[in-house]
C-alpha cells in the first residue's frame, strides 16, 4: 500500500509519541526525587536498542520521522538511566554525566559506523545484515520491557513506572506500525519490531489493571457495601425504637428495660432514672 502522505503523517505521530514518551517518567522521577521500581537496566537496554533501530530505519530509507525516532529514544533513555543512578545510588551530577555522556557518544559512533558500512554494501545493506539490525532492536526493546515483568512477578504490583509513559509509548508503536503499512514496500521486520514492544506493553497494562486497579476497586466497592449495611441497620434500629415508643415501652409495674450501648441496663421509673 503506497500512500506516502499517510506514511509520513503516521510516522511523524509515532516519532512525536516516542519523543515525549519518557518525558512524563522523567518528570515523575524529578518530582518525587527517587526512581524506586524503575529498572535502570531497562533504560540502558532501550538506549542501545535505538542504535540498531536507527541503522535499520535509516538504511531502509523510512520516512524522516522514523529515522529521527530512534535517536530521541536513545537520548531520553540515557537521561532516565542517569536519573536512576542519581536518585537511587546517590551519584553526583558530575559522576552521572561523566558516565552517561561517553556512553552516548559511543552509541552514536557505533550507529554512524554501521550505517556507512551497510550503505557501502548496497541493496539496502544486504539482507542478513538488515535482518540482524531488526532482530537486535526488537530483542533489546523486548528485554527492556520484560525486565519490568520480572519486577511485577516479584512484587505482585506494577511499581516505579508511569502509566502515562506506557500509554504514550504504546501509542507510538501503533502509529509507527501503521506507518510502515502505508509505505511503498511492506516491511515485515520493521512491523515485528514495533509490534513486539506493543504486545509487551499491553501485558504491562493488563498487569496494572489486575494488581493495581482491581484491588482499589474491590476496596472501594467493599466500603460502599459496608456503609449501606450500616445505614440499613441504623434505619432498622430507628424503626424498632419508634415502634417501642408508640406502644409505651412500659410494663405493668411502670418499669421498662432498655438496651444500652454496653452490658449496663437502665431502669426507668415514673419519677427518676437509675443507672445500674
Amino acid at each position: 500500500m503506497d500512500i506516502p502522505a499517510a506514511a509520513n503523517t503516521l510516522g511523524t505521530l509515532g516519532a512525536v509519541c516516542w519523543s515525549i514518551q519518557l518525558v512524563p517518567q522523567i518528570i515523575v522521577n524529578y518530582r518525587r526525587h527517587h526512581a524506586t521500581g524503575l529498572q535502570h537496566s531497562m533504560m540502558m537496554l532501550w538506549a542501545w536498542a535505538g542504535v540498531p533501530l536507527g541503522v535499520y530505519n535509516i538504511v531502509s530509507d523510512f520516512n524522516v520521522a522514523l529515522k529521527v525516532q530512534p535517536q530521541v529514544l536513545t537520548l531520553l533513555s540515557l537521561v532516565t538511566w542517569g536519573q536512576c543512578f542519581y536518585y537511587q545510588r546517590s551519584w553526583g551530577i558530575f559522576k552521572t554525566l561523566s558516565v552517561a555522556v561517553p556512553v552516548g557518544v559511543l552509541m552514536g559512533g557505533v550507529e554512524v559506523g554501521l550505517i556507512f558500512a551497510l550503505w557501502s554494501r548496497g541493496e539496502e545493506g544486504g539482507h542478513w545484515s538488515m535482518t540482524l539490525m531488526a532482530v537486535l532492536s526488537a530483542l533489546l526493546l523486548a528485554l527492556g520491557v520484560l525486565r519490568h515483568y520480572v519486577d511485577i512477578w516479584e512484587h505482585l504490583t506494577v511499581r516505579g513506572i508511569s502509566f502515562l509513559f506506557v500509554g504514550i509509548d504504546a501509542l507510538g508503536d501503533v502509529f509507527s506500525l501503521v506507518s510502515i503499512i502505508f509505505q511503498s514496500r511492506l516491511d515485515i521486520l520493521g512491523m515485528a519490531t514495533y509490534g513486539t514492544e506493543l504486545v509487551l506493553w499491553l501485558g504491562v497494562f493488563a498487569a496494572g489493571g489486575w494488581y493495581n486497579l482491581l484491588p482499589k476497586l474491590r476496596k472501594r466497592w467493599g466500603l460502599t457495601q459496608d456503609a449501606k449495611e450500616l445505614q440499613a441497620r441504623r434505619e432498622l434500629e430507628r424503626g424498632q425504637g419508634q415502634e417501642e415508643n408508640a406502644t409505651g415501652g412500659t410494663t405493668a409495674t411502670g418499669i421498662a428495660l432498655h438496651d444500652g450501648p454496653s452490658s449496663t441496663s437502665v431502669f426507668r421509673t415514673a419519677s427518676r432514672s437509675i443507672d445500674i
